[in-house]
């Protein structure tokens, strides 16, 4: 059975929203971490490139393996072999390291994102169950700079944040949060009391701070694109693998 994607520039830009040069780059990497390998079995039935682009349509529709597989020409076991396979290879990279003399600005939030197992996820406040995946960002670049592992949707942002491993991720590195995140040592809003209100120095801090900290929205907006993060099918680890492709990916579109 002929199969209809291709790695060419229309179905790569169609179906991934990456320009072909940034799926070049996804490719590159995914090579240069052992992606094309030897298998324990059977060579497989299409080259590393097709295999990228599977996994990439994928999360960016969501689509069933049962329709992925008449697409790519090949069945849906080999489907769900390829995404296992490769998952791992588009995690992000490691943040970098703090250089003296040099200031950054990062910004946390966690995000809700309905995932079906029930080991990973919790009721939540959106009505469903979900995670919450914890993201930093660089403010100036808007990259994604680290994802925690999921926690459960009904944990709180700052109680996730603490059991992650983001802290020692951020350490040396100015992060602001929102107000959720009050008591973790982060930069937050100044908290308005009753009988007390704000100075009006501090209410332009806050809308300074609330201006700033909206690219970290505008930054979950962008990655929702792939619709996987609307409703992870994924189970284990698959979610936390599902946010670091994404988070890549979401990199080099961002890149370019």
């Amino acid at each position: 059975m002929g199969g209809v994607l291709r790695a060419e520039p229309m179905w790569v830009e169609t179906f991934t929203g990456l320009p072909m040069g940034r799926f070049e780059k996804l490719l590159r990497v995914v090579r240069e971490r052992g992606g094309n390998g030897p298998g324990g079995g059977r060579p497989w039935c299409l080259p590393l490139a097709e295999r990228v682009l599977l996994v990439a349509v994928y999360y960016r529709t969501n689509l069933t393996m049962r329709q992925l597989a008449p697409l790519f020409g090949c069945s849906p076991a080999t489907v769900c072999r390829v995404i296992q396979r490769l998952r791992p290879l588009l995690a992000l990279e490691p943040a970098p390291r703090p250089v003296a003399g040099v200031e950054r600005l990062w910004i946390v939030d966690g995000t809700l994102i309905p995932v079906r197992d029930r080991q990973v996820a919790a009721s939540s406040r959106n009505y469903r169950f979900s995670a919450n995946v914890q993201v930093i960002i660089d403010a100036d670049t808007r990259l994604v700079v680290a994802s925690a592992r999921p926690a459960a949707g009904n944990k709180a942002d700052a109680h996730a944040w603490r059991e992650s491993d983001l802290p020692a991720v951020a350490a040396g590195t100015t992060v602001i949060a929102d107000g959720a995140y009050f008591g973790t040592g982060l930069i937050v809003p100044h908290r308005r009391r009753a009988g007390r209100p704000l100075l009006r120095g501090q209410e332009e801090d806050n809308a300074e701070h609330r201006r700033v900290r909206a690219r970290v929205e505008h930054t979950f907006a962008r990655m929702k694109n792939w619709k996987i993060l609307r409703d992870c099918r994924q189970r284990g680890d698959g979610l936390h693998h599902a946010v670091q492709a994404v988070a890549t990916m979401h990199n080099l579109a961002m890149a370019g």
